[in-house]
């Protein structure tokens, strides 16, 4: 009956795309076919996975279906807890989807629905890919979806940009799992995933595991490989970023947890590389989005940030598995699924409900998105619920992730590996500051895009309409009852994780049915669950007890404007900006954000300038020190390389065996070096 669920979906899925094809987006019912597709199809994946998830696992063999070696799927826990996130996100970004691409115009041309249903489609079977084949197929197919939805408007000439430096990123992600896989099937003689498992440890299983790491590493836009996402999102249209950065990216992470429980022990130099590349990629990716004056160029950079918590906490998984330490290995997968659960959700939030007023006002500039989310009450509340989730504030379930991150890292007294304990030490200093730098990045956010005080002309605020507002209602609320049932979030999160460590040892993270701690006893301990009783509870007390204290006055303060300057009586243009309140941190760290800054004093070149009269304007810029000092670097370099091979086409065929011919010689000479 599960096998028989995901054909379904994968054959609604591929009539859906047909029809955007063969139809076109001219017609509303064409234009909307796809996106209901997606939230049908993604309705029964959504059952494949919790059925997969609380079932038993299967492997569905399918001979030589595609030509290549044995085709299997294999349907298990960890393919069912993905298969699960997949297909709930799929529900609502679909729905958001099928309201934002009704009025007639905003999608043109054909292509971009086919994008979104060929990204559903590659994911799933990436998901449930039991062979090396499927999975580097539909891994490609994901590359491609990617393209024609980054590349589908083109407006510009950066936007052209942006679709091919996400397929130049997108090849090499595939590229390295290809070297990895086939060093891997070439020691077990088989393409067969599960075999790989009798791959000995040594040199080569070092290697691939390392190649493994830098493929899915590069998909979830770890340092170096982050540049893609900043550039990439921002150009796709609508909800559509949100199905990238929500739920496409989440095939990286199920990479890295899949071949953990294949491999085994990693070395570990490739667990303190990972710990410490996951902090500098927190730290790198929050700092930025933070002085960022775009809105979706700030929530791309903090999907790096997300990422580099994430691989943080994979990094303490792979600590416990290098030194046998199941424990270790569970606390740090249990936090890193946690936090990939809060990043999927609240950055679909995030991306599904600034869409709708960026759509409207036609810009996604902070200084004229002031104060919208008033007007859209369902896509403000689902945006600053998704802000509050990001900066790990409480009650959302992005404090309880982050503080399972937290406590994974202050486990490193039980590693009795000096260089492991020091990149924990690292790690958990990177991440701590992260968090603080990320609590001032989404405040802002929340500040002036939901509380502000609205600058922009008044606009038709269609806020997401039937179908988008429960797209929005859900994940709004998914932010809020996630941490509320987080003891039962865990145990699906344990059966789910069960390939790769126990459930048993992972169940040691409840203390009891409604207190959590970080799978050891006698540690510190947190009830979220709790906290929605607690909470309420206290704040009607201070409530009570400040009425009582000041007799009723406290409620005749005088209220001013959210975020108005301290100097009474300015706004304006003059007013304090969502620019301004970045500022200070790219003065702070203006030698690793290489902020430039340039003053203009207008109107001096004016006959009757006076001094009195004139107004300094200052511009502060950030650049991209890893897209400036290493890309940029090569990609000269290599234009230079590939002009030096030019020269060598000179049409003349002895030419050209004289080169084989030296080739040869230099081959034969180092064969007889390596004996």
């Amino acid at each position: 009956m599960t096998p028989a669920l995901l054909v379904t979906a994968l054959i609604v899925w591929a009539a859906g795309a047909a029809v955007d094809l063969l139809v076109g987006a001219d017609r509303r019912w064409s234009r909307l076919c796809p996106y209901g597709a997606g939230l049908v199809g993604s309705v029964l994946v959504t059952a494949v996975g919790v059925r997969s998830v609380l079932g038993t696992a299967r492997v569905i063999d399918l001979g030589t279906t595609l030509g290549v070696g044995t085709t299997s799927i294999r349907l298990d826990p960890l393919a069912g807890l993905f298969l699960t996130l997949t297909g709930g996100l799929g529900v609502v970004i679909a729905a958001c989807l099928v309201n934002w691409a009704r009025p007639a115009g905003r999608l043109a041309g054909r292509g971009i629905g086919a994008g979104f249903l060929l990204l559903l489609g590659a994911v799933s079977i990436v998901i449930v890919a039991g062979d090396a084949f499927t999975f580097l197929f539909a891994w490609e197919a994901l590359t491609v979806s990617f393209f024609v939805l980054v590349g589908s408007r083109r407006r510009d000439e950066a936007e052209a940009r942006a679709s091919w430096v996400t397929l130049g990123f997108g090849k090499a992600s595939g590229a390295s799992l290809l070297f990895g896989f086939l060093l891997l099937a070439g020691r077990a003689h088989s393409y067969t995933l599960a075999t790989w498992s009798h791959v000995p440890v040594g040199a080569l299983h070092d290697v691939a595991f390392a190649l493994l790491i830098v493929g899915f590493g590069s998909k979830v836009g770890v340092v170096p490989f982050q540049i893609w996402l900043p550039i990439g999102y921002p150009a796709a249209p609508g909800p559509i970023r949100a199905a990238m950065a929500g739920l496409a990216v989440n095939v990286g992470f199920y990479g890295l947890w899949r071949f953990l429980g294949v491999l085994g022990s990693p070395p570990i130099w490739l667990a303190v590389a990972v710990l410490i590349i996951g902090g500098v990629t927190a730290l790198v990716g929050i700092v930025f989005a933070a002085v960022q004056s775009a809105l979706n160029r700030v929530i791309a950079y903090s999907s790096v940030e997300n990422a580099g918590i994430i691989l943080v906490g994979y990094g303490v998984g792979l600590a416990g598995a290098a030194t046998h330490r199941p424990g270790v290995t569970a606390i740090g997968l249990l936090a890193a699924s946690l936090q990939v659960l809060a990043h999927a959700v609240a950055k679909s939030s995030l991306f599904a409900s600034s869409a709708f007023f960026e759509s409207d006002f036609e810009t996604d500039q902070l200084e004229h998105l002031r104060g919208v989310g008033k007007r859209y009450p369902f896509s403000g509340v689902a945006f600053g619920l998704g802000s509050l989730t990001l900066a790990g504030l409480p009650p959302t379930i992005g404090f309880v992730s982050e503080w399972f991150i937290l406590e994974a890292l202050l486990q490193e007294f039980r590693i009795h590996v000096l260089a492991l304990r020091l990149a924990m030490a690292l790690a958990g200093a990177l991440v701590a500051l992260t968090v603080g730098v990320a609590a001032l990045c989404f405040i802002r956010l929340i500040g002036f895009v939901v509380l502000g005080r609205s600058s922009a002309a008044d606009q038709s605020a269609r806020d997401g309409g039937v179908a988008g507002r429960g797209g929005l209602a859900t994940m709004a609320t998914l932010c809020l009852a996630l941490a509320a049932a987080a003891p039962w979030v865990i145990r699906f999160i344990a059966h789910g994780i069960n390939p790769v460590v126990s459930d048993h040892v992972v169940d040691g993270a409840l203390r009891s049915p409604w207190v959590l701690q970080p799978v050891f006893s006698s540690f510190s301990i947190l009830s979220p669950s709790w906290l929605f009783v607690v909470m309420p509870i206290g704040l009607g007390a201070v409530t009570l007890g400040v009425l009582a204290l000041s007799r009723g006055k406290i409620l005749r303060v005088r209220r001013v404007p959210a975020w108005r300057s301290a100097s009474g009586g300015v706004a304006g243009p003059d007013s304090y900006t969502p620019f301004g309140y970045a500022n200070v941190l790219r003065h702070i760290l203006a030698n690793v954000l290489g902020s430039r800054r340039t003053a203009v004093v207008t109107g001096h070149s004016e006959p009757d300038f006076d001094p009195g009269d004139s107004h300094v304007e200052v511009d502060t810029s950030v650049i991209e020190p890893i897209e400036t000092y290493l890309y940029r670097p090569a990609r000269v370099a290599w234009l230079w390389l590939a002009a030096a091979a030019k020269r060598l086409q000179s049409g003349r065929l002895d030419a050209y065996v004289g080169y084989m011919l030296v080739t040869l010689l230099v081959l034969l000479a180092i064969v007889a070096l390596m004996k």
